[in-house]
């Protein structure tokens, strides 16, 4: 199993990835050991995650995901679905 996941940053920037252990990774995170982008910007939230069958499909969702603008993004953690189809 693998995750797709968003997580709100203390600077209330997105960050959005993938990983097999979605429980340790966000530990990873909050630590400062995950990511550039999240070491200066803990602690984090997850606020979205996703369950893949496989790693090709969580990576295809992130980089999907990843071009979206931040109102999408938001979208799809409120889990609203017309202002996803709008957008």
């Amino acid at each position: 199993m693998h995750w797709f996941y968003i997580l709100w940053c203390a600077d209330k920037s997105l960050y959005i990835g993938e990983t097999s252990d979605l429980t340790l990774r966000i530990q990873r995170h909050n630590d400062g050991r995950a990511a550039h982008f999240t070491a200066s910007r803990g602690p984090v939230a997850l606020v979205y995650s996703e369950a893949h069958e496989n790693r090709d499909s969580a990576l295809r969702r992130e980089r999907q995901v990843k071009r979206w603008t931040r109102a999408k993004k938001e979208a799809l953690i409120r889990g609203d679905l017309a202002a996803l189809k709008i957008l």
